[in-house]
């Protein structure tokens, strides 16, 4: 959409992890130049992380495709995935926001539950942000690929929020996996939101207190108050930052997964 520094790719070693929505496929594709990649690995299923999955594996028909075994089916058919994705956020937005997402075919699909090494990563489950993340750790460097798990940082800001769109926030699951990340000694994150944080210890303890704060001020189920302070917290950074981060996280799609979150919580309790 024009905005810079809200979604990034990464590669390392010819794997390509997170590879965007469609609509951004052209700039991932200038940016690998003759590179091919042997394999795409998902942190997790939403658009902005895997929707060009097909469209690269149609383009590269001998990468492998490494995915949680929840999103596994709706990588190969993405029809209920976009069903979903389009009452969020409105047909006529669709192919703007995400360009086409084209379904992998099957045997190209290797299924993950965390705990495999695979292409010399280890894959830890992570769930929080949603039922099937994971997060890829390279234990040669100490590196994590994290997907949403530590969230929204945008340089040059040093402002973490998470990024709790519905329907699957789970603010206790999401709590367990950072503290599960902290206890693997990580050296540096690589964040899909944005760059790489080099200071994994920090970043971490920041995304814990952010969650923390985010799901707190969610709580009193107060719409209003809930966007004009997370809008403060946003705003109180560079005016790039600000936009990058409002891009990859708009504050009313976090209000609605905390919302849906605190409100099945009380139904659950009154039960």
């Amino acid at each position: 959409m024009g905005v810079e520094h809200s979604i990034g790719a990464w590669e390392s070693d010819g794997l390509l992890i997170d590879p965007g929505p469609g609509s951004t496929v052209e700039t991932l594709l200038a940016g690998l130049g003759e590179l091919e990649p042997r394999a795409i690995l998902l942190t997790h299923i939403h658009l902005d992380h895997a929707g060009a999955t097909g469209t690269l594996a149609r383009r590269f028909p001998d990468a492998r495709v490494y995915v949680h075994e929840i999103g596994a089916p709706h990588v190969v058919d993405p029809s209920r995935l976009l069903k979903s994705a389009t009452r969020l956020y409105g047909e006529d937005r669709m192919a703007a926001l995400w360009g086409e997402v084209l379904p992998v075919d099957s045997e190209r699909v290797t299924a993950l539950r965390g705990g495999e090494s695979i292409e010399g990563f280890e894959v830890v489950a992570a769930p929080g942000h949603a039922a099937h993340h994971v997060v890829y750790v390279d234990r040669a460097d100490g590196t994590a690929y994290v997907g949403d798990v530590a969230g929204v940082r945008i340089p040059p800001g040093e402002v973490t929020v998470m990024p709790t769109p519905p329907p699957e926030i789970d603010v206790e699951a999401w709590a367990g996996s950072i503290a599960r990340l902290q206890e693997h000694g990580l050296e540096r994150l690589r964040l899909t939101h944005f760059g790489e944080a080099p200071d994994a210890a920090a970043q971490l303890e920041a995304a814990s207190e952010s969650l923390r704060r985010t799901a707190e001020l969610a709580r009193p189920l107060d719409h209003d108050m809930f966007i004009r302070e997370l809008g403060e917290i946003i705003d109180g950074q560079p005016s790039e930052a600000a936009a990058s981060m409002r891009a990859a996280m708009p504050p009313e799609q976090v209000w609605l997964g905390l919302e849906r979150y605190w409100r099945k919580r009380g139904e659950q309790q009154g039960s």
